[in-house]
C-alpha cells in the first residue's frame, strides 16, 4: 500500500507563488498517474492537474492553465505543483492523488473516481 504526503502549503497574497510537493511512496511505477486536486470551503473537490509517470502527458483544469505547472521527479518519487499568479479563489485544501494504472490519466476530465490513493492535504490560503 502506497502513501502520499503533501507539503508546501501556506498563506500568500494574491499574485504570489507557492510550490506544493507530494511524496508518493509506493505509487511510482512505469504506469502510474499522479494528480493534484483541491477543495475550497463549502465546495466540492475539483481536479487541478495530472501527469503520467513518464512526464510526457499533462492535463490542466481551465482554472490552472497558464498559471500552474505539474511536474515530477521519478528518482525521488515526488510530484510537484508550481502555482504562480495565485488568486483568492485558489484557496483551499490541496490533495495529491495517485493511481498505479496509467488509464487514470487517459480520461477527458480529471475525476476523483479515477484515483485510488489520497494524501491528507495541505492548506493554501491566498489573501486579496
Amino acid at each position: 500500500q502506497g502513501q502520499l504526503a503533501e507539503s508546501g502549503g501556506g498563506s500568500v497574497q494574491a499574485g504570489g507563488s507557492l510550490r506544493l510537493s507530494c511524496t508518493a511512496s509506493g505509487y511510482f511505477s512505469s504506469r502510474s498517474c499522479m494528480a493534484w486536486f483541491r477543495q475550497g470551503p463549502g465546495q466540492e473537490r475539483e481536479g487541478v492537474a495530472r501527469i503520467v509517470h513518464s512526464g510526457d502527458s499533462t492535463y490542466y483544469a481551465d482554472s490552472a492553465k497558464g498559471r500552474f505547472t505539474i511536474s515530477q521527479d521519478n528518482a525521488k518519487a515526488m510530484v510537484y505543483l508550481q502555482m504562480n499568479s495565485l488568486k483568492p479563489e485558489d484557496s483551499g485544501m490541496y490533495y495529491c492523488a495517485a493511481n498505479v494504472n496509467v488509464r487514470a490519466c487517459h480520461g477527458p476530465n480529471l475525476a476523483q473516481y479515477d484515483f485510488t490513493g489520497w494524501g491528507q492535504g495541505t492548506q493554501v490560503t491566498v489573501s486579496s
